[in-house]
């Protein structure tokens, strides 16, 4: 298959993934799991275990390969290189929650390791310019949107309805989208991809070594990490 033929395959999987979303949206809620954030608790299941079996067939063993044979420098570049191309969305969605001045520094930020280093460096946080992580997700959660049930996705992993619509969004605003034609836009996806999991591997081994559900463990780290997120650490106090 060729690079053009992944990519028109991962953008009809993208429909087909929108499509799922407003499903599951329009479909009544049904009581599945004793956590209330979990009512397709089944179902995500299911697919957490499609998830793991993809990953353990060939995510996985690539990703492994990829860390023993790339050694930490290149692997580093590359990493400064994509964090770079997501500055000015980190930039758009500081703006649209009313944080210009977050937005002001990814947008130095940008401009800095771009100019100093093509985007392989990052002389902007050595200049006290500190890196955001900012997507459409946290954006609808500071505008008040609730992150709905918890929902596994395909491929993509933990989510949830809001973060979900949020990621096919985000999908869609890729600034490397921009830079690459279509074969070029597969081969740096995959790139991506690897490199992801790659940094993944040692948390990994610490899952499987503390906790006897990783479904469970996953799932409420996730929850737990994204309000983190949405609230800059500072999370308001369950209700009683």
């Amino acid at each position: 298959m060729s690079a053009t033929q992944i990519t028109r395959s991962v953008s009809r999987w993208a429909r087909a993934l929108a499509i799922s979303l407003l499903l599951v949206l329009a479909a009544p809620l049904q009581a599945q799991s004793e956590s209330s954030a979990d009512p397709f608790e089944s179902f995500n299941r299911a697919v957490f275990q499609f998830n793991d079996t993809i990953d353990r067939a060939v995510l996985k063993p690539v990703a492994q390969f990829y860390a023993d044979v790339v050694p930490e420098t290149p692997r580093l570049l590359f990493r400064n290189f994509v964090s770079n191309l997501l500055e000015p969305w980190n930039a758009v969605n500081n703006l649209l929650q009313g944080k210009p001045l977050a937005a002001a520094s990814d947008v130095g930020r940008f401009l800095m390791n771009t100019l100093i280093t093509l985007g392989l460096g990052d002389p902007a946080s050595e200049a006290g310019l500190e890196r955001s992580n900012e997507d459409l997700g946290q954006t609808l959660g500071v505008w008040g949107f609730g992150p709905g049930p918890y929902l596994v996705l395909p491929i993509l992993g933990p989510s949830s309805i809001r973060d979900g619509v949020g990621r096919i969004a985000d999908i869609g605003f890729d600034p490397s989208r921009r830079i690459a034609d279509n074969d070029e836009f597969a081969i740096f996806a995959v790139a991506r991809l690897v490199e992801q999991r790659a940094t993944l591997l040692p948390m990994e081994r610490m899952v499987e070594g503390a906790a006897l559900d990783r479904y469970s463990f996953i799932r409420n780290a996730y929850l737990q990490r994204r309000l983190n997120l949405v609230y800059d650490g500072n999370p308001p106090e369950p209700k009683e």
